[in-house]
Protein backbone atom coordinates (compact mmCIF):
# COMPACT_ATOMS: atom_id res chain seq x y z
CA UNK A 1 0.00 0.00 0.00
CA UNK A 2 1.50 3.56 -0.52
CA UNK A 3 -0.01 5.78 2.66
CA UNK A 4 0.57 9.35 2.05
CA UNK A 5 0.94 11.87 4.71
CA UNK A 6 -0.38 15.64 4.03
CA UNK A 7 0.43 18.39 7.05
CA UNK A 8 1.87 21.89 6.44
CA UNK A 9 4.10 24.33 8.70
CA UNK A 10 1.12 26.26 8.48
CA UNK A 11 -0.76 24.41 10.31
CA UNK A 12 1.04 25.06 13.65
CA UNK A 13 1.45 28.85 13.01
CA UNK A 14 -2.33 28.54 14.34
CA UNK A 15 -2.46 28.50 18.16
CA UNK A 16 -5.25 29.38 20.52
CA UNK A 17 -3.07 30.24 23.79
CA UNK A 18 -0.79 28.44 25.49
CA UNK A 19 -3.07 26.27 28.07
CA UNK A 20 -5.61 25.58 25.30
CA UNK A 21 -5.63 21.74 24.32
CA UNK A 22 -5.89 21.76 20.90
CA UNK A 23 -1.86 23.16 20.31
CA UNK A 24 0.69 23.05 17.76
CA UNK A 25 2.40 20.22 19.96
CA UNK A 26 -0.20 18.21 18.39
CA UNK A 27 1.31 17.93 15.41
CA UNK A 28 4.68 17.49 16.87
CA UNK A 29 3.77 14.73 18.99
CA UNK A 30 2.58 12.75 15.71
CA UNK A 31 5.49 13.95 13.96
CA UNK A 32 7.59 12.61 16.94
CA UNK A 33 5.60 9.32 17.29
CA UNK A 34 5.89 8.17 13.53
CA UNK A 35 9.77 8.83 13.73
CA UNK A 36 10.07 6.66 16.42
CA UNK A 37 7.82 4.03 15.40
CA UNK A 38 10.37 3.47 12.47
CA UNK A 39 7.58 3.94 9.73
CA UNK A 40 8.19 7.35 8.81
CA UNK A 41 10.32 5.82 5.76
CA UNK A 42 7.47 3.81 4.68
CA UNK A 43 5.07 7.37 3.85
CA UNK A 44 4.64 9.01 1.11
CA UNK A 45 5.23 12.59 2.34
CA UNK A 46 3.13 15.65 0.89
CA UNK A 47 2.90 19.18 1.62
CA UNK A 48 -0.50 20.29 2.03
CA UNK A 49 -1.44 23.12 -0.89
CA UNK A 50 -3.79 26.01 0.00
CA UNK A 51 -7.77 24.87 -0.50
CA UNK A 52 -9.49 27.12 -3.03
CA UNK A 53 -12.32 29.41 -2.39
CA UNK A 54 -14.77 27.07 -4.26
CA UNK A 55 -13.69 23.84 -2.38
CA UNK A 56 -14.44 26.02 0.97
CA UNK A 57 -17.62 26.85 -0.79
CA UNK A 58 -19.22 24.01 -1.43
CA UNK A 59 -20.31 23.11 2.07
CA UNK A 60 -19.99 27.02 3.92
CA UNK A 61 -21.68 30.27 3.44
CA UNK A 62 -19.99 33.59 2.51
CA UNK A 63 -20.71 34.71 5.94
CA UNK A 64 -18.91 31.51 7.50
CA UNK A 65 -15.81 32.00 5.53
CA UNK A 66 -15.75 35.36 6.00
CA UNK A 67 -15.80 35.16 9.50
CA UNK A 68 -12.67 33.67 9.74
CA UNK A 69 -11.16 35.53 7.05
CA UNK A 70 -11.68 38.90 7.88
CA UNK A 71 -11.05 38.95 11.79
CA UNK A 72 -7.76 38.31 11.89
CA UNK A 73 -5.77 39.52 14.34
CA UNK A 74 -2.65 42.01 13.11
CA UNK A 75 0.57 39.95 12.81
CA UNK A 76 2.21 42.66 14.74
CA UNK A 77 0.27 41.86 17.86
CA UNK A 78 2.30 40.69 20.79
CA UNK A 79 2.20 36.45 20.95
CA UNK A 80 -0.54 35.53 24.02
CA UNK A 81 -1.42 39.34 24.50
CA UNK A 82 -5.18 39.96 24.46
CA UNK A 83 -5.10 41.59 21.09
CA UNK A 84 -3.51 38.55 19.32
CA UNK A 85 -6.75 36.36 19.32
CA UNK A 86 -10.70 36.95 18.54
CA UNK A 87 -12.32 34.65 19.42
CA UNK A 88 -15.07 33.18 17.44
CA UNK A 89 -16.74 31.33 20.68
CA UNK A 90 -15.25 30.91 24.35
CA UNK A 91 -13.43 27.61 22.84
CA UNK A 92 -12.27 28.69 19.74
CA UNK A 93 -9.93 31.55 18.42
CA UNK A 94 -8.11 33.00 15.79
CA UNK A 95 -4.71 34.58 15.51
CA UNK A 96 -2.97 36.23 12.68
CA UNK A 97 -2.12 32.60 10.97
CA UNK A 98 -5.35 31.11 11.08
CA UNK A 99 -7.31 31.27 7.87
CA UNK A 100 -3.56 30.15 6.27
CA UNK A 101 -4.08 27.27 7.95
CA UNK A 102 -7.62 26.27 7.57
CA UNK A 103 -6.78 26.59 4.16
CA UNK A 104 -3.76 24.23 4.46
CA UNK A 105 -6.14 22.09 6.28
CA UNK A 106 -8.56 21.50 4.17
CA UNK A 107 -6.04 21.56 1.05
CA UNK A 108 -4.86 18.66 2.79
CA UNK A 109 -8.04 16.71 2.46
CA UNK A 110 -8.73 18.27 -1.25
CA UNK A 111 -5.50 16.66 -2.67
CA UNK A 112 -5.15 13.87 -0.85
CA UNK A 113 -8.51 12.90 -2.01
CA UNK A 114 -7.50 14.41 -5.59
CA UNK A 115 -4.72 11.87 -5.53
CA UNK A 116 -6.25 9.11 -4.13
CA UNK A 117 -9.04 9.00 -6.95
CA UNK A 118 -6.42 9.40 -9.76
CA UNK A 119 -4.54 5.94 -7.83
CA UNK A 120 -1.44 8.28 -7.65
CA UNK A 121 -1.85 6.99 -3.85
CA UNK A 122 -3.95 4.42 -1.83
CA UNK A 123 -5.15 6.03 0.61
CA UNK A 124 -3.81 9.25 3.02
CA UNK A 125 -3.47 10.21 6.24
CA UNK A 126 -3.99 14.12 6.82
CA UNK A 127 -2.29 15.29 9.89
CA UNK A 128 -3.62 18.88 10.06
CA UNK A 129 -5.31 21.77 12.15
CA UNK A 130 -7.26 23.36 12.85
CA UNK A 131 -9.77 19.94 12.98
CA UNK A 132 -13.27 20.19 10.93
CA UNK A 133 -15.89 18.18 12.18
CA UNK A 134 -17.90 20.98 14.05
CA UNK A 135 -18.03 23.57 11.91
CA UNK A 136 -21.27 23.95 10.51
CA UNK A 137 -22.19 25.23 7.28
CA UNK A 138 -23.01 28.65 8.58
CA UNK A 139 -20.29 29.15 11.25
CA UNK A 140 -17.06 27.74 13.04
CA UNK A 141 -17.48 25.90 16.41
CA UNK A 142 -15.64 23.70 18.76
CA UNK A 143 -11.90 23.99 18.18
CA UNK A 144 -12.84 24.07 13.85
CA UNK A 145 -13.24 26.57 11.23
CA UNK A 146 -14.04 24.63 8.11
CA UNK A 147 -15.08 21.34 7.90
CA UNK A 148 -12.00 19.14 6.43
CA UNK A 149 -13.48 16.03 5.73
CA UNK A 150 -17.09 17.82 4.40
CA UNK A 151 -15.00 19.38 2.04
CA UNK A 152 -12.86 16.23 0.87
CA UNK A 153 -16.48 14.78 0.73
CA UNK A 154 -18.31 17.30 -1.60
CA UNK A 155 -15.18 17.41 -3.93
CA UNK A 156 -15.59 14.10 -4.30
CA UNK A 157 -19.24 14.22 -5.22
CA UNK A 158 -19.19 17.15 -7.29
CA UNK A 159 -15.67 17.29 -9.11
CA UNK A 160 -15.36 13.64 -9.28
CA UNK A 161 -18.48 12.56 -10.23
CA UNK A 162 -18.67 9.65 -7.32
CA UNK A 163 -22.36 8.53 -6.83
CA UNK A 164 -21.85 6.74 -2.81
CA UNK A 165 -19.29 7.94 -0.24
CA UNK A 166 -19.03 7.17 3.51
CA UNK A 167 -17.70 8.81 6.24
CA UNK A 168 -16.38 7.87 9.50
CA UNK A 169 -16.28 9.48 12.56
CA UNK A 170 -14.61 7.97 15.25
CA UNK A 171 -14.19 11.43 17.39
CA UNK A 172 -15.62 11.60 20.86
CA UNK A 173 -17.85 14.22 20.32
CA UNK A 174 -19.94 13.98 17.56
CA UNK A 175 -19.87 15.57 14.15
CA UNK A 176 -22.59 17.57 14.55
CA UNK A 177 -21.16 20.13 11.91
CA UNK A 178 -20.73 16.69 9.57
CA UNK A 179 -24.17 15.92 9.83
CA UNK A 180 -25.77 18.51 9.24
CA UNK A 181 -23.43 19.32 5.91
CA UNK A 182 -25.00 16.57 4.69
CA UNK A 183 -28.23 15.77 6.34
CA UNK A 184 -30.51 13.88 4.37
CA UNK A 185 -28.22 13.41 0.98
CA UNK A 186 -28.61 9.93 0.13
CA UNK A 187 -25.14 9.48 -1.81
CA UNK A 188 -23.74 10.07 1.59
CA UNK A 189 -23.65 7.48 4.85
CA UNK A 190 -22.30 8.98 8.26
CA UNK A 191 -21.49 6.33 10.67
CA UNK A 192 -20.41 7.66 13.98
CA UNK A 193 -20.13 6.94 18.01
CA UNK A 194 -19.62 9.46 20.51
CA UNK A 195 -20.21 10.04 24.24
CA UNK A 196 -23.50 10.84 25.31
CA UNK A 197 -24.45 13.52 26.84
CA UNK A 198 -21.42 15.26 25.89
CA UNK A 199 -20.42 18.41 23.82
CA UNK A 200 -21.68 19.59 21.38
CA UNK A 201 -25.14 17.62 23.24
CA UNK A 202 -26.64 17.20 19.32
CA UNK A 203 -26.67 13.53 17.38
CA UNK A 204 -29.20 11.73 19.48
CA UNK A 205 -32.55 13.74 18.78
CA UNK A 206 -34.17 13.38 15.11
CA UNK A 207 -30.86 12.10 13.90
CA UNK A 208 -30.98 12.28 10.18
CA UNK A 209 -31.48 9.06 8.06
CA UNK A 210 -28.37 8.50 6.33
CA UNK A 211 -26.60 8.47 9.68
CA UNK A 212 -25.86 5.85 12.19
CA UNK A 213 -25.03 7.69 15.53
CA UNK A 214 -24.10 5.67 18.14
CA UNK A 215 -24.47 7.63 21.31
CA UNK A 216 -22.06 5.80 24.12
CA UNK A 217 -21.83 6.47 27.58
CA UNK A 218 -18.95 7.60 29.44
CA UNK A 219 -16.26 5.20 30.75
CA UNK A 220 -17.23 2.74 28.01
CA UNK A 221 -14.01 0.71 26.46
CA UNK A 222 -13.52 -0.67 23.51
CA UNK A 223 -15.13 -3.77 23.80
CA UNK A 224 -18.28 -2.03 23.69
CA UNK A 225 -17.28 0.22 20.89
CA UNK A 226 -16.24 -3.21 18.95
CA UNK A 227 -19.93 -4.11 18.85
CA UNK A 228 -21.65 -1.38 18.25
CA UNK A 229 -19.40 -0.79 14.87
CA UNK A 230 -19.95 -4.77 14.33
CA UNK A 231 -24.02 -4.42 14.99
CA UNK A 232 -24.27 -1.02 13.66
CA UNK A 233 -21.40 0.46 11.24
CA UNK A 234 -20.27 -2.48 9.19
CA UNK A 235 -24.33 -3.69 7.90
CA UNK A 236 -24.79 0.24 7.19
CA UNK A 237 -21.42 0.80 5.28
CA UNK A 238 -21.89 -2.95 2.90
CA UNK A 239 -25.37 -1.78 2.19
CA UNK A 240 -24.26 1.99 1.07
CA UNK A 241 -21.60 0.39 -0.90
CA UNK A 242 -19.21 3.26 -0.78
CA UNK A 243 -17.16 4.78 -3.70
CA UNK A 244 -15.07 6.16 -1.33
CA UNK A 245 -14.81 6.86 2.61
CA UNK A 246 -13.49 9.41 4.67
CA UNK A 247 -12.64 9.26 8.05
CA UNK A 248 -12.83 11.90 11.04
CA UNK A 249 -10.09 10.33 12.82
CA UNK A 250 -10.60 11.77 16.25
CA UNK A 251 -7.89 9.93 19.24
CA UNK A 252 -10.24 11.62 21.78
CA UNK A 253 -11.67 8.80 22.80
CA UNK A 254 -8.51 6.99 24.15
CA UNK A 255 -8.71 6.00 27.83
CA UNK A 256 -5.73 8.65 28.56
CA UNK A 257 -7.48 11.80 26.93
CA UNK A 258 -9.17 14.29 29.84
CA UNK A 259 -10.72 15.71 26.93
CA UNK A 260 -13.24 12.62 27.02
CA UNK A 261 -14.22 10.03 29.26
CA UNK A 262 -13.87 7.01 27.39
CA UNK A 263 -11.76 4.13 27.70
CA UNK A 264 -10.26 3.15 23.73
CA UNK A 265 -6.59 2.15 23.57
CA UNK A 266 -4.35 1.80 20.32
CA UNK A 267 -5.33 -1.64 19.83
CA UNK A 268 -9.42 -0.30 19.35
CA UNK A 269 -8.08 2.29 16.85
CA UNK A 270 -5.90 -0.37 14.70
CA UNK A 271 -9.16 -2.71 14.70
CA UNK A 272 -11.64 -0.33 13.50
CA UNK A 273 -9.35 0.86 10.89
CA UNK A 274 -9.05 -2.94 9.75
CA UNK A 275 -12.87 -3.14 9.84
CA UNK A 276 -12.93 0.09 7.79
CA UNK A 277 -10.11 -0.90 5.39
CA UNK A 278 -11.88 -3.84 4.69
CA UNK A 279 -15.24 -1.98 3.29
CA UNK A 280 -12.84 0.41 1.29
CA UNK A 281 -10.94 -2.71 -0.19
CA UNK A 282 -14.29 -4.57 -1.13
CA UNK A 283 -16.43 -1.29 -2.92
CA UNK A 284 -14.42 1.74 -3.27
CA UNK A 285 -11.04 0.24 -4.61
CA UNK A 286 -9.36 0.63 -1.15
CA UNK A 287 -10.02 4.49 -1.33
CA UNK A 288 -9.58 6.28 2.00
CA UNK A 289 -8.62 9.86 3.06
CA UNK A 290 -8.37 10.27 7.46
CA UNK A 291 -8.39 13.47 8.39
CA UNK A 292 -7.17 14.38 12.11
CA UNK A 293 -9.51 15.93 14.04
CA UNK A 294 -9.39 15.91 18.15
CA UNK A 295 -6.74 13.84 20.55
CA UNK A 296 -4.85 16.08 23.41
CA UNK A 297 -3.18 13.96 25.80
CA UNK A 298 0.51 14.02 23.58
CA UNK A 299 1.24 10.45 23.85
CA UNK A 300 -1.77 8.74 23.17
CA UNK A 301 -2.66 11.40 19.73
CA UNK A 302 1.01 10.27 18.59
CA UNK A 303 0.41 6.42 19.63
CA UNK A 304 -2.63 5.88 18.42
CA UNK A 305 -1.95 7.85 15.51
CA UNK A 306 0.51 5.34 14.20
CA UNK A 307 -1.40 2.46 15.34
CA UNK A 308 -4.01 4.28 12.69
CA UNK A 309 -1.63 4.94 9.86
CA UNK A 310 0.20 1.26 10.66
CA UNK A 311 -2.83 -0.32 9.41
CA UNK A 312 -3.59 2.01 6.38
CA UNK A 313 -0.17 1.39 5.16
CA UNK A 314 -0.21 -2.29 5.97
CA UNK A 315 2.72 -2.16 7.55
CA UNK A 316 1.93 -4.62 10.53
Amino acid sequence: MTTAIYTHPDCKRHEMGELHPESPARLQAIEDQLILSRIDGFLDHRQAPLAQLTDIGRVHNADAIALVRDHLPPAQSPPGSHDSYYWLDPDTALNPYSYQAALRAAGAAVAATDAVIAGDIDNAFCAIRPPGHHARPSMPMGFCLFNNVAIAARHALEVHGLQRVAIVDFDVHHGNGTEETFAAEPRVLMVSFFQHPFYPFTGTDHPSANCVNLPVAAYSKGDVVRQLVTEKWLPALHAHRPEMIFISAGFDAHREDDLGQMGLVEADYAWITQQVMAVAKQYAQGRIVSCLEGGYNLSALGRSVVAHVKVLAELD
